[in-house]
């Protein structure tokens, strides 16, 4: 699109990095002495809540392998939005060296920030189990938990992502006859405060600058009177400067040639400033 193929998997990660967050919660189930009998992992799956609680109803005696045993827990994406609160300056960019040339890097124009909404569903079938869980959970989120997430790896761009706990709804689904599974229903609503990123380009390496100063005529005093008119007043040039043995300097007859200076070494700048007099 737009002249541009490229993917990062930047959702997708986004998904993963959701999901990692709840995928090791474990509770327990105590007898009359209140002696831990049970350990329980809590499983986790991407799946909307219809589908869900359809595969609970679907065999309410829990008599056959492929229902679903409670509890459980499963998310989803809901929607993404443009977020202008966390708008970066649109030219900045992100530079690094090309490790497949010495003579151009690397660069990644600022990320368009999105915040995605995700939806956090907690299946039990009585009370105390959804408190356990939620327990787990909810001393993290204040409201916010933020993890440190590795997005772009070929440009070194390392995130903080936030994750935001807005809203929490509890529900009973149970209806109908008593031959029906009963199913409580946490609902916990979350955003996460992500970074979308646009194509990686190349660019040449800039090793010299040369800028000219003009002295506008007395006439009327504009630069655009001046440029190619009148002679140039003074001349600054800038290059880098190492010396052969790795050192910065700013001193041109100490520099070696720019063709062996690159990208990532230390050097130095070098200005010149010549004043050009004329009679």
């Amino acid at each position: 699109m737009f002249g541009h193929t490229f993917y990062f998997s930047t959702i997708r990660k986004y998904v993963t990095l959701f999901g990692t967050l709840f995928n090791d919660i474990h509770i327990t189930r105590t007898d009359a002495n209140n002696t831990t009998v049970a350990l329980i992992k809590v499983p986790l799956a991407y799946a909307p809540k219809e589908k869900v609680l359809a595969r609970i109803d679907a065999d309410p005696n829990i008599d056959r392998q492929a229902a679903i045993v409670l509890p459980r827990m499963s998310f989803e994406m809901i929607d993404m939005k443009y977020d202008t609160s966390r708008k970066l300056n649109t030219i900045g960019r992100s530079v690094v060296k090309d490790t497949t040339s010495t003579s151009k890097l690397k660069y990644q124009y600022n990320p368009v920030p999105y915040n995605i909404s995700f939806r956090l569903y907690i299946y039990v079938k009585n009370a105390e189990d959804g408190t356990k869980i939620v327990e787990q959970i909810l001393p993290f989120f204040t409201p916010d938990w933020t993890t440190t997430v590795q997005l772009i790896p070929e440009m070194g761009i390392n995130m903080d992502i936030p994750v935001v706990l807005d809203n929490i709804n509890i529900e009973d689904s149970y209806e109908g006859d008593f031959e029906r599974r009963r199913a409580l229903i946490w609902t916990l609503d979350f955003t996460l405060k992500g970074y979308i990123y646009g194509p990686i380009k190349k660019s040449g390496i800039i090793k010299f600058a040369n800028t000219n100063f003009y002295i506008p005529p007395v006439s009327d005093g504009q630069l655009q009177s001046a440029v190619g008119v009148t002679d140039v007043a003074e001349r600054v040039t800038i290059r880098p400067g190492l010396t052969a043995n790795g050192t910065p300097t700013s001193n041109v007859a100490q520099s070696v040639a720019l063709t062996e200076i690159e990208a990532d070494d230390d050097f130095g700048y070098c200005i010149s400033i010549d004043t050009i007099i004329t009679e």
